[in-house]
């Protein structure tokens, strides 16, 4: 349902450390699960404005996008801890073709993106009638 593949993820963790630079924006905590008949996605972003969040989806990716802005500003205002990371934020989902992409649904709370997918109607199981010839047995082909 879901590709999880970035192979350059962990590569960019360890240079933003050993440099203190973002090579390139910033990846989203997330959890996945099956809920129903749908795929729900959760994404942290504490401190995110709704309005800088964007979803896109292109041949089955979702791209995911938002902004935090430094809440220091000013010339009046001298920074002495800056540990959480501000600026852009991105994340790309690779999502299956048993997923609806044209009915998801999104919500924003407590600094949480919930993302609801529903599995495409032609995906869904469902049940085969067998009818027996003469009534009294079935037939079952395989």
């Amino acid at each position: 349902m879901l590709m999880r593949t970035d192979p350059f993820r962990d590569l960019d963790r360890l240079t933003q450390q050993v440099l203190g630079s973002t090579a390139r924006p910033a990846a989203m905590p997330m959890d996945a699960f099956r809920e129903g008949d749908a795929l729900v996605v959760e994404l942290d972003l504490p401190g995110v404005d709704h309005e800088s969040i964007d979803l896109a989806v292109e041949q089955n990716v979702l791209n995911i996008t938002a902004e935090r802005r430094t809440t220091a500003s000013g010339d009046n205002s001298d920074v002495l801890i800056a540990e959480r990371p501000s600026g852009a934020f991105s994340r790309r989902l690779f999502l299956g073709e048993r997923l609806d992409t044209e009915r998801i649904e999104a919500s924003y709370e407590g600094g949480v993106l919930r993302l609801s997918i529903p599995v495409a109607e032609e995906a869904k199981p469902r049940k085969i009638e067998i009818r027996a010839a003469d009534g009294s047995r079935k037939e079952i082909n395989a």
